[in-house]
């Protein structure tokens, strides 16, 4: 919150959304001189992004992660680009606040996983931003309601979802022929990285979330739309990612084959997961 305050130009308000927890909303509202209010949808994030939509004033709506600290400039970085009236929202640079240290093995490519901004997102026009730290304009929230809450983080800690950013980024984008979501790198948030996330275990099972994830965004928005992205993602971008892990491990850097075989193993989970999401909406209309 302190950083989100401090920022120049300062917010027009800053809302905290806690989920169905009175004890906590108590403290908050206590501590810090902030709106602090209940989520008022489900119990998850979407649910809670979309009380904090609907009792926003203003006509861009930021979303902050609350394991997240934003750098000066973030939110100035963020408004620039909303010159531009096709642009229907603007996502910044996320990087990881690991507990440790990166695992040597973890490989760039899948910093998604940890919530963070992954090698291969290149500055400009996306399909969807993550939102983890992203802005869109009120109007998009007109055309197309809030976030889906049976897309992304519930209360069921077995399962990482996520992605509900993603199928709300889509239909906005099908519904506003010329609208255009933006990657600003300037817009910079340090994102923590608890240590249980930082094991391979928690990195098979958010792959795997994933693609059970995206199984419910093709089914919402189609499939082309819903897997354009992961297709050049994957063909190209974990591509060249396995072969420079090769080539490393090959000069004697082992830690290289470590990366190319997470790249291998994370593709494979999250098709595992994606197959699975699919067959179980095609036999009984099931989320995960």
């Amino acid at each position: 919150m302190a950083s989100v305050k401090a920022q120049i130009p300062a917010p027009l308000e800053v809302i905290l959304v806690v989920d169905h927890n009175p004890d906590l909303r108590d403290r908050f509202s206590a501590e810090l001189d902030v709106t602090v209010v209940d989520n008022l949808g489900p119990r998850g994030l979407s649910g809670g992004k979309n009380t904090g939509i609907a009792l926003a004033q203003g006509d861009v709506v930021v979303f902050l992660d609350d394991d997240a600290v934003a750098e000066p400039g973030w939110l100035a970085a963020l408004a620039q680009s909303f010159t531009d009236p096709d642009v229907l929202g603007v996502g910044g640079l996320t990087l990881p606040a690991w507990a440790t240290d990166r695992p040597q093995w973890w490989p760039v490519e899948f910093d998604w996983v940890v919530g963070c901004t992954f090698v291969g997102r290149d500055p400009g026009v996306v399909r969807n931003l993550l939102g983890g730290n992203a802005s869109f304009r009120r109007e998009v929230f007109d055309l197309v309601g809030g976030f889906p809450t049976h897309i992304g983080r519930t209360s069921d800690k077995r399962r990482p979802l996520g992605c509900e950013e993603t199928e709300l980024c889509i239909r906005a984008s099908q519904r506003r022929p010329g609208g255009r979501f933006v990657f600003e790198p300037r817009a910079v948030i340090h994102h923590r990285v608890p240590l249980i996330r930082e094991r391979f275990a928690y990195f098979r099972a958010r792959c795997y979330a994933e693609g059970l994830s995206k199984a419910l965004v093709s089914q919402s928005v189609g499939v082309q739309d819903g897997l354009a992205a992961e297709r050049t993602y994957t063909t190209v971008v974990l591509r060249r990612g396995v072969v420079r892990g090769i080539r490393e491990g090959l000069a004697g850097r082992l830690n290289g084959f470590r990366r190319a075989g997470a790249i291998v193993t994370g593709v494979a989970y999250a098709t595992a997961g994606y197959a699975v999401g699919c067959a179980r909406q095609r036999w009984w209309g099931a989320a995960p």
